[in-house]
């Protein structure tokens, strides 16, 4: 077999972990099982490293952790920044262990590692970055992955997710390592006994929950019942503070997602986007009968939500609604409390609604669309406050369930979105409008933005080239019109003249209105179609969409 040599090398070396050995026996005589384990170093990028737990160079292991760790010492040595960085991690499989590897080489490389003692959301890592004045920061987290998948993101000492050209270096640094010789170690204990490893306190916890809190309207929440699930994640902590805080007492936690649980026992795949996940809160719904429903992923960075839907059930706010409500939201009180800055400006992606202009420009808000990921995102917070007005910048969202409304982290928080959802679910109550009362009056000021998301799974090597084809050919020529609309505008996002950094990244705007987009993820094997219609109902927007997603099928089976 191609790979049976690095195999071989494997079932000799790693022997830290004591998993490792049995699974690579097990797979021994298992060609595909042991190309997929090899094929491939796992990819780093802006979004640090992801993937599947297991034995491999193409798999998350205490190898992988430690070789990324140790380009990201060499990056932070060859580039003179601050010899601290701020680690934490979720409740995923492996995620202690992995930040205690990655804590051990930055010791060993000269660099302060500061760890958080228990499971945090990675919201508050961004914080924590800037907070202990780091050069860098490091979550172990998947986000919203199923199970089987682990990450290792890193970010900058803006408590950013890392730049392009910063992972082009720390990907140059890795790559100049092996997995087992090349990165340094300390003992771990040793490392704490001489400092190089310490704990954050919890006064870096608190005083962030502090930040969050210093963020809100202000309106009374005393009334409002809420049901809430961390996913088994690492919500609770923080968003029960917050909770506490602000002053909402009616709180139901969904007890079989209460507590850590990286297997992720009733929902396989934790992300608050799909149903599958909030159906058990939404069951704990028709008995508690809250006002509010929300779920928070497992690092706590996305919030999905729920609401009665006035006859007797709960409807699902999508990302982009609650987007463009909360916006609305903001707009609105800050201009009747006399807190609008002057010139403000709102950050969203170019995969998410459209929406998002017309209420903008109805505010007198400047609107600013990035590259899809948060850190673009953060990093136009960074630019205003480089020009001494961090204070123009007051929300920006992304249709994935991202939100933030402060420049107090430099990612979405699900922390800061909770506060926010549970401020507007409370303002709208005192007009005697619920939350899906609050979009449907923006669908019938603004049209029915309606969007869809599609997704295809491409597995292992030959779906990695299986992408690659798809997009090619869809370059190749652009269709004339798409499921019966002409196409009125294509644009690469991977070309120049777009005024972002090149994306692999396709846009076709049709003359109804109408947009299809495609985009291969960066954290998943997978092409996502992003479908988006207006109209004059519901009803119609959709139908649209569908038919769009109809196309796309056709384009996913080349």
């Amino acid at each position: 077999m191609q790979y049976q040599q690095t195999l071989d090398l494997w079932l000799t070396r790693a022997v830290d972990d004591p998993d490792l050995i049995p699974e690579l026996a097990s797979v021994r005589n298992d060609e595909a099982a042991v190309t997929d384990r090899f094929y491939r170093d796992l990819e780093f990028g802006t979004g640090g490293l992801r993937g599947v737990i297991g034995a491999g160079t193409n798999r998350m292991n205490i190898y992988t952790i430690r070789r990324a760790t140790q380009g990201l010492a060499d990056y932070i040595n060859a580039e003179g920044l601050p010899k601290k960085v701020a680690i934490g991690h979720d409740s995923r499989i492996k995620g202690e262990l992995f930040s205690r590897e990655a804590a051990r080489v930055l010791a060993a490389n000269g660099i302060t590692a500061y760890l958080y003692p228990r499971l945090e959301p990675t919201p508050a890592l961004s914080w924590a970055v800037r907070y202990l004045g780091c050069g860098a920061g490091i979550c172990v987290t998947a986000s919203h992955n199923p199970a089987k998948y682990n990450g290792y993101k890193v970010y900058g000492a803006d408590g950013c997710q890392i730049t392009l050209e910063a992972a082009a270096k720390v990907l140059a640094a890795i790559e100049q390592h092996d997995y087992f010789d090349d990165p340094k170690l300390v003992d771990y204990d040793e490392a704490v006994a001489a400092g190089t490893i310490q704990s954050i306190d919890d006064k870096c916890l608190s005083d962030f929950v502090d930040a969050v809190l210093a963020l809100r309207p202000g309106n009374d929440v005393s009334k409002l019942k809420l049901v809430y699930t961390p996913l088994n994640g690492s919500g609770l902590e923080p968003v029960r503070m917050l909770l506490d805080r602000m002053g909402v007492t009616q709180v139901t936690v969904v007890p079989e997602q209460e507590k850590p649980d990286g297997n992720f026992p009733t929902c396989p795949y934790p992300n608050p986007e799909i149903r599958e996940a909030m159906e058990t809160g939404l069951k704990l719904c028709d008995t508690v009968h809250p006002d509010l429903m929300i779920g928070t992923d497992p690092d706590c960075d996305r919030m999905g939500s729920a609401v009665p839907d006035g006859q007797g059930g709960y409807r699902l706010i999508t990302g982009n609604e609650m987007g463009v409500l909360l916006l609305d939201y903001i707009c609105r009180t800050r201009i009747a409390n006399g807190t609008m800055p002057k010139d403000p400006v709102a950050v969203t992606t170019i995969v998410s609604t459209d929406m998002a202009t017309p209420i903008a420009k109805k505010y007198g808000v400047e609107l600013r669309r990035t590259l899809t990921g948060f850190k673009f995102i953060g990093e136009q917070i960074g630019k205003l406050e480089a020009e001494g007005h961090v204070e123009r910048y007051i929300f920006g969202f992304e249709e994935s369930y991202g939100y933030l409304s402060g420049g107090h982290v430099r990612d979405k928080d699900a922390v800061n979105a909770v506060m926010l959802a549970c401020e507007a679910a409370a303002w709208y109550a005192a007009q005697g409008m619920s939350l899906l009362d609050a979009v449907n009056a923006l669908y019938k000021e603004y049209g029915y933005y309606r969007n869809a998301l599609k997704s295809y799974t491409f597995e292992g090597e030959t779906g990695m080239h299986t992408m690659q084809g798809i997009m090619a050919k869809l370059r190749s020529g652009a269709p004339a019109e798409i499921a019966g609309s002409k196409v009125a505008g294509v644009t690469d996002y991977e070309a120049d003249g777009t005024g972002l950094p090149r994306a692999d990244v396709l846009e076709y705007r049709l003359e109804n209105g109408a947009k299809l987009m495609v985009r291969p993820s960066g954290t998943e094997p997978k092409i996502k179609v992003y479908l988006s219609a207006v109209a004059g109902s519901e009803a119609e927007a959709d139908a649209i969409n569908a038919a769009m997603g109809a196309v796309a099928d056709t384009w996913m089976k080349a």
